[in-house]
């Protein structure tokens, strides 16, 4: 395989995706303290080596860099809309969207949270983020 390729493919895709996450009022406010080119070049990485390319991912594997993040049902899928609306902007071939879905799939009960109290900090700083629509109608207030 052409990891090259692949590496410029999964690139554009996480390009136009985060382009939607940050420009949306929800997902936006959870990435607010996060460069986004960083996060593309990160994600990136991570997926490269999913795919079975060079391991240089050098972040938090998913279920601790979400720790501190509320993700339920409704942020899942608003994530993974986005996802699929890069996949089709960029017409990826088929193959690499199944398996991309598949590796967002393996991690997605490690990720996801029954409620805003399994949340965690990372470090003493921290804040515990949270979409807020979705934490509204599990009883927490909305952050200012």
């Amino acid at each position: 395989m052409d990891y090259d390729l692949l590496k410029k493919q999964i690139h554009m895709v996480n390009k136009a995706f985060y382009d939607r996450v940050f420009k949306d009022q929800w997902l936006g406010a959870i990435f607010k303290d996060v460069d986004q080119t960083h996060i593309e070049n990160q994600q990136t990485d991570f997926m490269l080596g999913a795919f079975g390319g060079p391991k240089v991912y050098s972040g938090r594997n998913p279920i601790h860099a979400h720790v501190h993040i509320f993700v339920n049902e409704d942020i899942w899928q608003l994530r993974e809309k986005f996802l699929k609306e890069a996949f089709v902007e960029l017409n990826t071939p088929q193959e690499i969207r199944e398996k991309w879905i598949k590796i967002d799939e393996a991690f997605k009960n490690a990720i996801m949270k029954k409620s805003f109290t399994d949340c965690t900090k990372r470090f003493t700083m921290d804040e515990i983020v949270y979409y807020p629509t979705a934490a509204s109608a599990n009883g927490v207030k909305k952050a200012a």
